[in-house]
């Protein structure tokens, strides 16, 4: 029997415990903490790795609060390693930043055939894991809910928004309908989309939104479309975003909680009834979470994600033969940014500096 609740919060389900459906969760971020919420309040037995779990191995819990006043307390597993987990995992959720997935997957190598789903924002993950990992099905995820985790370990669940999961290798179709079974439990949309590539590039397409130019200026997303200099940067960026797209052959599509075929159909209106459109629903849609990019010039350390974001659209541009001078503008003024702070602290707050360091000087793609 599951243990009783905590006042206020709403019990998980009963749980069914046969290992063959335990998942292991690889990342205590926003993002992994809340699936792992999820799929344990869904009925899986999940085990998450948390470096900074204490002590190893422990019994814990995951409360989850949505923007409804609703709490959910499920009980998962806490390890710092994925070595301490001594049963083969049915599936396991690879929930970490891009730039730490390489080892992410090397460090579940102990199950090399256990089916994978992996959740990062931008393109390139499904790649790595498919290189790292040829004996495992494979489940591509795109997440359009914004999540964050507070200081005590808590979720707190943003929007509703959804997630769109895509069959990359294997014969992964009933994993897909488990994991959204157990995802429809709490209410997350879940919806199983055919073609990967056209799913991560419409979620790509997605961040692009508001992200880049808002970490550079460090305003809301909603006063860089506001902003005529710094709309038009956005409409260029993603207008070469699906020029790049129709040279892949893809087409945007649309994901649980978000549209990427709205955004391509008003980015190519004219700019003023674009900027007009746009700009009474972007301020919100991230459900008043920060975008990722200005968090990490605000106070992050390390890489960031624009290398597979707005770097990602110029390296395929590249390999494509499609100029995208505006995305690699982008990528490197975030990268510089995020290593030379005098030149984050001269861009922010300054919209015309940012117009000026993008457009006046980009470097072929």
């Amino acid at each position: 029997m599951s243990e009783p609740a905590p006042e206020g919060l709403e019990p998980a389900p009963e749980r069914p415990e046969p290992a063959e459906r335990a998942l292991l969760v690889v990342g205590a971020g926003a993002v992994g903490s809340f699936l792992a919420g999820v799929l344990a309040h869904g009925g899986h037995p999940v085990s998450l790795v948390d470096r900074h779990a204490w002590p190893a191995s422990a019994d814990d819990r995951m409360v989850i609060a949505d923007g409804d006043g609703r709490r959910y307390d499920t009980a998962i597993r806490r390890v710092r390693d994925p070595g301490e987990v001594t049963a083969p995992p049915w599936a396991i959720v690879f929930a970490v930043k891009m730039f730490d997935l390489p080892g992410a997957l090397d460090g579940c190598d102990a199950w090399p055939a256990a089916p994978g789903l992996t959740i990062q924002n931008g393109v390139g993950a499904e790649e790595m894991a498919l290189e790292r990992r040829p004996r495992a099905g494979l489940v591509a995820g795109s997440l359009t809910t914004p999540v964050e985790r507070t200081p005590d370990g808590e979720v707190h669940w943003r929007s509703r928004g959804g997630i769109g999961l895509a069959p990359v290798a294997g014969a992964v179709d009933p994993l897909i309908a488990e994991l959204a079974s157990a995802m429809a439990a709490i209410g997350l949309p879940a919806r199983r989309i055919g073609d990967a590539q056209a799913m991560k590039w419409s979620k790509l397409l997605l961040n692009l939104v508001g992200n880049a130019t808002s970490a550079l200026v460090d305003a809301d997303p909603g006063e860089v479309y506001a902003h005529p200099g710094l709309f038009s940067i956005e409409r260029r960026q993603l207008a070469e975003t699906l020029e790049v797209m129709h040279a892949l052959g893809t087409n945007a599509v649309a994901l649980p909680g978000g549209d990427a075929r709205l955004l391509a159909l008003a980015i190519r209106l004219p700019e003023r009834v674009s900027r007009a459109a746009l700009g009474r629903v972007v301020g919100g849609a991230r459900g008043g979470k920060m975008p990722s990019l200005r968090l990490h010039l605000r106070g992050g350390t390390g890489p960031s994600e624009v290398d597979w974001l707005n770097g990602a659209v110029a390296r395929e541009g590249k390999r494509l033969g499609v100029p995208t001078p505006i995305n690699r503008r982008l990528a490197d003024l975030v990268d510089a940014a995020s290593l030379d702070h005098g030149l984050r602290d001269r861009l922010a707050g300054h919209p015309e500096r940012v117009v000026e360091a993008v457009v006046s000087s980009p470097r072929p793609s």
